[in-house]
């Protein structure tokens, strides 16, 4: 077969072709064979003009199907390729984050007809539009990039007007439907399909992979509202520089709730500054103050220094070497290690640090994950401040939170430990399966665990406690306050003025180790007083509140039912926090 018949034996519509070609061809021999030269003319002339119609067909065919089938229209989803990305949905698959096909806007004057026309049609179709690169485009000598991430209705009513050199290429954009809502847990992804921060950044790859589909995350929607909306109530009212929300699961580091203010629109993460964009619950690192506290009554507990009713005098303050450590507000009696934690004493906590020891200290901070990063997928996780040396007075610094600045993620997974039955686990920002068995090092015993889960519930349900304005009837709510004060270079020293305030919640304290236990939350940094806090700005006041409010809200959604509060405080020395007598 000759390379002609090749090119024509392809298909029916080419043997077609090729069968009236051939016979066109055989009837010109017959046309000369027969001496007729006028039929061979005419023969050769009609064989032309039928090509002519055919060729003209032929291209109305594949117009038509442009224009009515093609994506310039419009209406299809076909994106670059290598650029496509998963959608991001929460744990009960509601969406975040997903891609959307969008248009880039291109002009070539070249093709110009009216140039102030087209200026002035494209400024009132596209409000948005730069005009500044509108001029460059007019004026240039070639096509080019004029705006981008139009949508289908923006497109449609430019292509509308009908104007001669103005194109459109098709593009996928990632669009966050939520607004600022969950933004630095879910983050922003580039043009280019690459993942910059929060989940986008940390699953980039598992994104990529998944085009198409979906990857949920461990964040509840029902539950992020409930603790933004609080949050944002808190920082309305007591209008700090920063602030930061968290919701865990102890038993599984599944993070259920993650804020950080201020906020920003992923949609738009070029108009948020870096300050804004910081993700201040994982980037940012803090003196925690008191909920340093828990720890080291755990720790005290765990070593087995200290039982619930063990004493300490704080009656005056405590020297220890060239320093004198006071008490907020001075009880001014002998203490038992409850009541330490209830009023929140620093003179009774830096005397059981010491007498837990530096060594000792150091190594069970360590176990806790508190000396180093948060291990989560998150690439903001920030390295702790920790003392360059375990002595008696980094101990009694870091006993009540100072000395020692760690993320709020890294507290979360400490107090996850001496919440859980005494496992360190491992937060995360996906979703598991149900029932998932997640394991981690045993730092503490479940003895100390369960004895830590009545003394913050103490904290909270009692008279004397400092976190009583946390307390939700029926939902068994422990908890910690913390008042950091910050150091001030400029002074050399800390500044009364400048605080860092929250609450370290758990709920419910009740029930076994594995029982269901949520871990919650709320940081202000840097708060001011008001007349309804007495003027005061500390974590009682200030974040305690706020805390036992979201708790109130997500625990229908947690599966979390009220239950009857029959003599729920035990006595110092009853069980379970009697058990280590």
């Amino acid at each position: 077969m000759s390379l002609g018949q090749q090119a024509f034996g392809g298909s029916a519509v080419s043997r077609w072709f090729k069968e009236r070609i051939w016979g066109l061809e055989h009837a010109f021999e017959r046309a000369r064979a027969s001496g007729r030269a006028e039929d061979d003319t005419r023969l050769r002339i009609f064989f032309v003009l039928v090509l002519f119609v055919l060729g003209f067909v032929w291209l109305s065919v594949g117009a038509t199907r442009a224009a009515l089938f093609s994506d310039a229209r419009g209406g299809g989803r076909i994106a670059p390729a290598g650029v496509s990305r998963a959608d991001l949905v929460d744990r009960n698959g509601m969406l975040l984050a997903a891609d959307l096909l969008h248009y880039g806007l291109y002009i070539d004057p070249r093709e110009i007809w009216e140039t102030e026309e087209t200026r002035r049609q494209l400024l009132a179709a596209l409000p948005g539009l730069d005009r500044a690169r509108l001029e460059r485009a007019l004026r240039g000598q070639r096509r080019l990039f004029v705006m981008g991430a139009l949508t289908p209705a923006e497109r449609n009513r430019v292509h509308a007007l009908g104007l001669p050199g103005v194109s459109f290429e098709p593009e996928q954009r990632r669009v966050y439907p939520l607004g600022a809502s969950a933004a630095h847990v879910i983050g922003f992804s580039d043009t280019g399909g690459e993942g910059l921060s929060g989940a986008e950044a940390a699953l980039n790859e598992e994104i990529r992979a998944a085009a198409g589909g979906q990857v949920p995350l461990s964040i509840d929607l029902r539950v992020q509202g409930a603790l933004e909306d609080e949050l944002w109530k808190a920082v309305h009212e007591f209008t700090p520089k920063g602030a930061v929300g968290l919701v865990t699961d102890v038993h599984t580091g599944e993070i259920l709730g993650m804020a950080s203010w201020p906020t920003f629109d992923p949609n738009k993460p070029g108009q948020a500054t870096d300050y804004v964009r910081t993700n201040r619950a994982a980037a940012s690192v803090f003196e925690m103050g008191s909920t340093f506290k828990a720890f080291t009554v755990a720790i005290g507990l765990d070593a087995g220094v200290a039982t619930p009713n063990t004493t300490f005098d704080a009656r005056e303050p405590f020297k220890l070497g060239y320093r004198t450590i006071h008490d907020y507000h001075a009880a001014r009696k002998v203490l038992t290690l409850v009541e330490v934690f209830q009023h929140s004493s620093n003179i009774g906590t830096a005397k059981l640090a010491v007498g837990i020891g530096p060594e000792r200290m150091g190594r069970y901070f360590d176990g806790l994950g508190l000396t180093k990063p948060a291990p989560v997928e998150l690439i903001e996780s920030a390295r702790p401040l920790t003392p360059r040396k375990w002595d008696e007075d980094a101990v009694a610094s870091t006993s009540f939170g100072h000395g020692i600045n760690v993320s709020p993620l890294a507290l979360a997974r400490a107090m996850g430990a001496i919440l859980n039955g005494g496992r360190l686990v491992p937060l995360t920002i996906r979703k598991l399966e149900p029932g998932a068995a997640v394991d981690g090092p045993r730092v503490m015993s479940e003895r100390t665990s369960l004895q830590m889960l009545s003394i913050m519930r103490a904290n909270v349900a009692g008279e004397a406690g400092s976190g009583r304005s946390a307390n939700i009837p029926g939902l068994s709510v422990g908890g910690k306050t913390g008042t950091g004060e910050k150091y001030d270079p400029a002074i050399r020293a800390y500044n009364h003025e400048r605080q860092v305030s929250s609450f370290a919640a758990v709920f419910p304290t009740s029930g076994p180790a594995e029982a269901k236990r949520y871990f919650v939350l709320i940081l202000l940094d840097e708060p001011h007083g008001t007349a309804r806090s007495a003027g005061y700005a500390t974590g009682g006041w200030v974040a305690a509140p706020a805390a036992g409010r979201v708790i109130e809200r997500i625990a229908p959604f947690l599966g979390v039912e009220r239950q009857p509060e029959l003599a729920e405080i035990a006595p110092a020395g009853a069980a379970p926090m009697g058990e280590g007598q």
